[in-house]
């Protein structure tokens, strides 16, 4: 059997085939474009990644027509926080999506913090009251557009992060349903009840009607023919979003096992178990995943920009034309000589949580050239992940000394042995870079039937690359110790 999948991120949209040993038998991918109306504020044109969808899965159909008989479902994974308002007669969008990086609502969630909310929000929801996520974004539509309000409450507009939105033009309007995982990413779920609440609802504005049906991750979310161009209708199974999802190929199944997934962002997810924990040191708490009714529930560090930063120096500042030669610079020079790029584009995640923070290079010098802002760039992932595993460490009260590891950046060798120094973890990494699609593929199968339970997908054999530290401890410090001077250069004051 094989497994048709979409992997919707940030930044583009991929479609995947897989067959049932985990395999990548082919993919197509194609960008869409980031729009950035105004400082702070990011979007992505909703229907462009739609037709996007479509393209990339009918570009990999094509080349394999004579395997359409074998695909038992198609699983989805996608961007997650991102909102969509859609005409629910066409499924169109009404307004270009929200991305999570935007920062637009921002004073919203100010407004909310000074009436003393944050404690509630986080004790319902598992996440901290910030822009990041989606509610507050959904309540600047509103509140701006009120001819959206006007369409969201009176039924004829629903309200969908990107998974919704894409199952709901692939069903032709058929099915307006999420899954657990990227709804527990909304402020507007509890966590412990695994529902919307309609207290939150209230509190953002947003109409619990607008509101898609939760469903499992394994579970059925209609059919689609990719509009006409399959022969029979392919049902769609193994829907998660996109941290979760890398989360689950990395067959990270056991309470205390940990992945870290490198893309635009950064999410370092830790298996909790089956019931909810939540932390007072700003980590997250979101649902790992729910099968069969079953949840399993996570800890998460976010990273807000990562590969974001590698993106900015290509295309805002023109550093090179391809995204791989930031390696060939970086290796170019022995150390940064002392420059510490703080990537505060739209505010630091996890363990500042300062929307205001502004990004910045510091340590320049006469000697300093792109070479050391290029290694610079690629060292800030890595210190933010340490800065993440370290909160994690305490919070979980685990060492924490083996992460496996997926995503594009996983490539490059220089950022991966940097990080495995840094953090003296032993870095895991899949040797297969599509993490987030097999973890959404592996639901389907699951789904579908053609697997029996996690303990048959954990047998499944995977290549993998591991970095050891070799860096002496007191020299990770020193360079850590750096990059905090830098964060704090950035910091709002106190």
């Amino acid at each position: 059997m094989t497994v048709l999948a979409i992997d919707q991120s940030t930044s583009a949209t991929k479609a995947l085939l897989f067959d049932s040993s985990g395999q990548c038998l082919d993919h197509e991918s194609r960008e869409h474009r980031q729009y950035y109306p105004r400082p702070g504020w990011v979007e992505h044109d909703a229907e462009e990644i739609w037709q996007n969808a479509l393209s990339t899965l009918r570009a990999v159909i094509e080349r394999h027509t004579a395997r359409l008989g074998e695909i038992a479902c198609l699983s989805l994974t996608n961007q997650r926080e991102t909102v969509v308002v859609f005409d629910r007669a066409t499924g169109k969008p009404l307004h270009p999506a929200i991305v999570w990086q935007c920062r637009r609502s921002d004073s919203l969630c100010a407004q909310h913090a000074a009436a003393g909310l944050g404690p509630l929000i986080q004790r319902k929801t598992g996440l901290l009251l910030d822009a990041y996520f989606s509610a507050s974004k959904l309540q600047w539509l509103v509140r701006e557009h009120p001819e959206t309000a006007r369409r969201l409450a009176d039924g004829s507009a629903l309200i969908g992060t990107i998974d919704t939105y894409l199952i709901y033009r692939l069903t032709r309007g058929a099915v307006f349903a999420t899954d657990v995982t990227n709804a527990s990413r909304t402020l507007l779920f509890d966590l412990s009840r695994r529902d919307w609440d309609d207290g939150l609802c209230a509190i953002w504005e947003v109409p619990r009607r607008a509101l898609a049906e939760i469903r499992d991750c394994d579970a059925t979310f209609g059919e689609t023919t990719l509009d006409g161009a399959l022969p029979r209708p392919l049902p769609i199974r193994g829907v998660l979003g996109d941290s979760q999802a890398s989360l689950f190929a990395q067959r990270c199944f056991t309470p205390g096992s940990a992945k870290i997934t490198f893309g635009t962002g950064t999410s370092v997810l830790l298996n909790v178990g089956a019931a909810p924990k939540f932390s007072s040191n700003g980590i997250a708490s979101a649902v790992a995943w729910q099968l069969g009714g079953e949840p399993t529930y996570a800890f998460e560090g976010i990273i807000i920009s990562s590969a974001a930063t590698l993106t900015w120096l290509r295309d805002q500042l023109g550093f090179v034309r391809e995204i791989g030669e930031l390696e060939t610079l970086a290796s170019s020079v022995t150390d940064n000589g002392g420059v510490y790029l703080v990537p505060a584009f739209s505010g630091l995640g996890l363990p500042h949580w300062q929307p205001a923070a502004r990004a910045a290079i510091t340590g320049l010098s006469g000697q300093s050239d792109r070479r050391h802002v290029a290694r610079a760039a690629l060292e800030s992932i890595a210190y933010q992940i340490r800065d993440v595993l370290d909160a994690l460490r305490i919070e979980a009260s685990l060492p924490l000394a083996e992460i496996r590891a997926d995503g594009g950046p996983t490539a490059n060798r220089l950022l991966m042995q940097f990080t495995a120094d840094l953090t003296r973890t032993h870095l895991r990494v899949s040797a297969m870079a599509h993490g987030s699609a097999l973890g959404a593929a592996l639901a389907g199968l699951l789904g579908s039937g053609v697997f029996q339970s996690v303990r048959e997908l954990a047998s499944i054999q995977r290549e993998e690359i591991v970095y050891v530290p070799t860096m002496p401890v007191a020299q990770a410090d020193m360079l850590h110790a750096g990059w905090k001077r830098a964060v704090r250069s950035v910091l709002p004051p106190a």
